[in-house]
């Protein structure tokens, strides 16, 4: 008890100064209680309209800057935070005298969001399914996305117009970018041509170069092999090596050498006939390296020769385990025209042609060439007329075109098969693993191939100068954005703007039923464009032909059937200062800030910047400017 008293004593003598002491009186909590203190000031924020309130009192001049969509397809990350926070920390910055609009984007069509509607059914309603219930789904899971991560933005305090987003499948917005498309048709940018694309196997679709991602561990079943030559040039400079001379070429597709067209050489480099001699005792061919020599070089053929170009004789001859003896030099040009049995089919149809851009930096210095699987291999199919093949179907399996290995998968069996075949048939030289950079699906992660396929394409080289110098113009923050950006619009092929799905912008066209010519003008786009922004374009899938084309062609509706493709996902987001920045009213056309991750340069910014320019610009190739300033940020 005594304890207890004394204690009460030293409480009172610890406060008995307190009223000498004049302390500062505050509402303010010693706590943060951010559990009942952030609703309220959320609240506070949402009710008195802060931003728009703050920014109606300025009078300074109107700032805007654009909003690149985030995908609705998932929670937000810290990717997501970083890019609005900086944003919002722009924005407040410039309340302190502009009039500031921050109308926030959600990009809600594509791949994406169709592959989580897919996985989220079972079985039966698969089965069940059709474009338009598919499409249902798909809008209904980006609407129920974009409501999830709009309220997570606003709790981490993000000031913008949320009751006015823009979402890239409302009908205004669909209807706007359909006049981007319209526009882009009438200037002559927008064509249909069969070439190889990007091609997504597990997407079933094709790709445009924003939708892949590198891996560096991809490794390929790469061979050496060897065409066998029935008829040299007119030279006579190999007469004397026949019949036992061959081509060597080297590829890390063995997939695509049914599809062989043509073998190039570069006319200006030197080239020899080799003779393969005694095998060299070596790691490389003990089997150290998980390395197989291939048919050619135990055949028991007396004289093999081989042409390969003559600056990498050597670095063969080790890599082969072979001696090679050369026999005889000469330039490329000699080669031209030579012609050669087709390594799977044996016909006598494939022709050595020219190719200056064929180097000796690896493989053989002669290039086994496909125009249907590849780029460069299709321009130079365009130069000298070679057949465009390419006998593999959406999945990736060979079709019947490509004989014995129909139905094998491309990057599978069909690939192991087409080694074996050659191994077989007395042209494989080497086989083995190598390991490089190579193009997969972002969505799926599985790798692609390139396929030549009938596809919409916009025609970049029409508009390239002038979206160059437009590129000048704009402040770029860090400045090396500019180079960046440049060197991806200076190198770019057209831009594949088709797809092969259901969830999205329908490409606006129609094709004649027994001619399959494309019907796509003025007046369909733009009835088409009405109906969209009155009904959205879903119209497109339950809508009968005869409705969706105008009054001219109705009578000859029964000719046509509505095209399937719908656009890429980047000619939607690229579409939005069309839809937003220039129809809206408060806000900025062009843009003050676009500001992104760096990944954008090949994304957003780049697509924004080909559709702005290819249909604002005058037929002088005056360009319109993007924005004034243009930051971008390290992705996270």
């Amino acid at each position: 008890m005594a304890a207890k008293k004394a204690a009460e004593g030293a409480k009172q003598e610890d406060g008995k100064y307190k009223h000498t002491v004049d302390l500062p009186k505050t509402s303010f909590g010693l706590r943060a209680n951010s559990v009942m203190r952030e609703p309220e000031l959320q609240k506070l924020w949402e009710e008195n309209q802060v931003l728009k309130r703050v920014s109606e009192r300025n009078t300074g001049a109107t700032f805007t800057l654009h909003d690149g969509p985030p995908y609705a397809n998932g929670d937000l990350h810290m990717g997501h935070a970083l890019n609005k926070v900086l944003k919002d920390i722009i924005n407040r910055q410039l309340l302190q005298n502009h009039k500031v609009s921050f109308i926030p984007g959600w990009d809600c069509h594509g791949l994406p969001i169709e592959l989580k509607v897919l996985k989220s059914m079972d079985k039966a309603t698969l089965n069940a399914l059709t474009p338009i219930k598919l499409r249902q789904k798909a809008a209904k899971f980006a609407k129920v996305t974009v409501n999830a991560q709009m309220n997570s933005f606003k709790r981490i305090g993000i000031w913008a117009d949320w009751d006015s987003p823009y979402l890239t499948l409302s009908p205004e917005y669909e209807a706007a970018q359909l006049e981007v498309f319209g526009q882009m048709v009438m200037r002559g940018y927008i064509y249909r041509g069969r070439k190889p694309v990007h091609w997504s196997p597990s997407s079933r679709t094709a790709l445009a170069e924003a939708e892949l991602e590198y891996s560096e561990n991809h490794v390929s079943k790469s061979i050496y092999a060897a065409f066998k030559v029935t008829s040299p040039s007119s030279s006579g400079l190999l007469d004397e090596f026949l019949p036992n001379v061959c081509l060597a070429i080297w590829t890390t597709t063995p997939w695509t050498i049914p599809a062989n067209a043509a073998v190039a050489v570069n006319p200006e480099l030197s080239y020899a006939v080799v003779e393969l001699q005694s095998v060299l005792e070596s790691e490389s061919t003990s089997g150290g390296k998980q390395q197989k020599l291939g048919s050619i070089l135990s055949s028991g053929i007396e004289k093999p020769f081989i042409i390969v170009a003559s600056d990498l004789v050597s670095v063969l001859e080790s890599k082969w385990g072979v001696k090679l003896v050369i026999r005889k030099s000469f330039p490329g040009s000699v080669l031209e025209h030579c012609r050669y049995l087709h390594p799977v089919n044996g016909n006598e149809c494939s022709v050595v042609i020219g190719g200056d851009y064929i180097t000796t930096e690896s493989g053989t210095g002669l290039v086994h060439t496909a125009p249907g699987h590849g780029q460069e291999d299709y321009l130079t199919g365009l130069k000298y007329g070679l057949p465009i093949v390419s006998p593999v179907d959406d999945e990736g399996n060979f079709t019947a075109e490509a004989g014995q290995f129909s139905g094998l998968s491309v990057l599978g069996a069909g690939n192991a098969a087409v080694v074996k075949y050659l191994d077989e048939h007395v042209s494989l030289i080497l086989e083995e693993p190598y390991k490089h950079k190579y193009p997969y699906d972002w969505r799926s992660k599985e790798p692609t191939i390139f396929r030549a396929t009938e596809q919409w394409f916009a025609s970049v080289d029409g508009f390239r100068d002038a979206a160059l110098d437009a590129i000048k113009r704009v402040t770029w923050v860090p400045s090396q954005g500019e180079n960046r950006i440049v060197n991806m619009i200076s190198g770019r092929s057209d831009w594949c703007i088709s797809r092969q799905r259901t969830w999205g912008v329908p490409i606006p066209v129609f094709y004649h039923v027994d001619t399959q010519e494309p019907l796509i003008t003025e007046e369909t786009i733009e009835h088409i464009k009405a109906i969209v922004s009155d009904k959205g374009s879903d119209a497109w899938w339950y809508m009968k032909t005869e409705e969706l084309l105008p009054d001219k062609y109705r009578d000859k509706a029964s000719e046509y059937r509505k095209g399937t493709d719908t656009m890429d996902v980047w000619f939607d987001s690229g579409s939005s200062w069309a839809a937003v920045s220039a129809k809206r009213d408060g806000l900025n056309f062009p843009a003050d800030v676009y500001l992104e991750g760096s990944d954008q340069h090949r994304g957003w910014f780049q697509s924004s910047l080909l559709t702005s320019i290819a249909t604002k610009q005058e037929r002088l190739h005056i360009p319109v400017l993007l924005p004034t300033v243009l930051y971008w940020t390290k992705t996270v």
